[in-house]
């Protein structure tokens, strides 16, 4: 039986050594999860968080007379403009009611013609 504590002893010792680089692997994980994060925050939430920032702002300084664009593509002159309804002229006589969220782009001047 004594041919076996030698085994047992470097089973010990392999346990201490795999126990001190799992210690190591932690944190290498962590950094790469912290990377991952980053990663996500300029490629993803940033560009979207800017993004829904210019369209608050389009949608606020949209004004009468502006030429726009509705979801869906129909192209139009905004007529009125009541808190979040707006009137667009689509032909000439021919007006529809949006949401002021449906309004999707400005246009420059001169792009829409009835």
């Amino acid at each position: 039986m004594s041919f076996l504590i030698p085994t047992a002893l470097a089973a010990t010792t392999d346990a201490a050594v795999s126990t001190h680089s799992q210690t190591g692997g932690n944190l290498s994980f962590l950094l790469f999860i912290g990377v991952f994060f980053l990663f996500f925050y300029f490629f993803m939430i940033r560009p979207q968080s800017k993004r829904q920032k210019e369209t608050k702002q389009m949608l606020a300084a949209v004004t009468t007379g502006d030429e726009v664009v509705i979801a869906g593509g129909i192209l139009g002159v905004i007529v009125s403009i009541h808190e979040n309804i707006a009137n667009v002229e689509v032909a000439k006589g021919m007006e529809i009611k949006v949401q002021k969220t449906a309004i999707v782009a400005c246009l420059p001047k001169g792009t829409v013609k009835n």
